[in-house]
C-alpha cells in the first residue's frame, strides 16, 4: 500500500520566514490516506530514540521514505535550490511523549537538525489534538537563524554564557524563546499538515500548557519525521 503519495498535487504554499528568508513549505491534505497511516503506526512497537527527541519512534518502512522522496524531489530542488541527488534519507514514526517536566536541559531550547542547507527535514503531522506547534527562532545575541559550522563556535560560546549568566532555562517546550531567542514564525500542527524546510534552521515543537502527550498514534502528537541529506555518499535504491 503506497501510505504517502498524493491522490492529487496539492497546494504548497511557501512562507519565507526572518530576516534570512529561509523557505518554509507547507502543504495541508498532504496523503491520500492519512487515516490508514495511523492505523499502521498503531500496530507498532514505538522506543526512545537517542537522547535528543523528546519522545518515542519507529522505523517507517522504505517504502513510506520513498513516496515521500519521490513526491517532493522537484519541489525541494527547486525551492531550496538543491542540484545533488537526494541520496541518504532516514524516516520515522515519531511520538512526542515527554512532558514539559521531563524535558532534558538541551531539549527546552531550539535546536538543528544538522549544520549543512543541504539537509532538509519533512515533517508531516498526523496528530489529531490540537494545542501544538513547529516554530522557528532567531538567537538573539548573535542573529543567528540558521546554523553552519563557520557560526557553530560564536553560537556555543553565546549559548553557554547566557546559559551561565540566566541559569537553565524552565522545565517547558520552548514558547516565545525568553531571553536568548525570538520566535520568528509558527506553524500550527493540522492534521495531514506538511512541512519542508533547511535541518540547519533553529527550530523546536511548541507544545501548549496542559496538552497531553499520549504514546498513542490515535491520540497523541504523531509524525512522520524525514530528513534527507543530500551530500551524503551512501544512496537510498530500494
Amino acid at each position: 500500500m503506497n501510505l504517502a503519495a498524493p491522490a492529487w498535487s496539492p497546494v504548497a504554499k511557501i512562507h519565507r520566514i526572518g530576516a534570512e528568508q529561509e523557505p518554509v513549505v507547507v502543504i495541508d491534505d498532504y496523503a491520500r490516506d492519512p487515516d490508514a497511516m495511523v492505523e499502521e503506526a498503531a500496530r507498532l512497537d514505538f522506543r526512545p530514540n537517542g537522547a535528543f527527541f523528546p519522545g518515542v519512534r519507529a522505523k517507517a518502512p522504505d517504502a513510506l521514505a520513498l513516496s515521500i522522496r519521490q513526491s517532493l524531489a522537484g519541489m525541494i530542488r527547486e525551492v531550496f535550490g538543491v542540484t545533488d541527488d537526494l541520496n541518504r534519507m532516514e524516516c520515522w514514526w515519531s511520538l512526542l511523549t515527554t512532558p514539559p517536566s521531563g524535558l532534558s536541559p538541551h531539549q527546552r531550547l531550539p535546536h538543528f537538525d544538522g549544520l549543512g542547507p543541504q539537509r532538509i527535514a519533512v515533517l508531516h503531522h498526523l496528530g489529531r489534538g490540537e494545542g501544538t506547534a513547529t516554530a522557528f527562532y532567531r538567537h538573539r545575541a548573535t542573529g543567528f537563524e540558521t546554523m553552519t559550522a563557520a557560526r557553530l563556535p560564536a553560537y556555543n560560546a553565546a549559548v553557554n554564557a547566557e546559559l551561565a549568566r540566566h541559569g537553565l532555562p524552565a522545565a517547558a517546550y520552548a514558547d516565545d524563546g525568553g531571553p536568548s531567542f525570538e520566535r520568528i514564525a509558527a506553524f500550527e500542527a493540522r492534521f495531514n499538515r506538511l512541512l519542508v524546510y533547511r535541518g540547519n534552521t533553529l527550530h523546536s515543537a511548541n507544545v501548549a500548557p496542559g496538552v497531553a502527550l499520549p504514546a498513542d498514534p490515535r491520540r497523541g502528537r504523531f509524525s512522520v519525521n524525514s530528513f534527507i541529506w543530500l551530500e551524503a555518499p551512501q544512496a537510498l535504491t530500494k
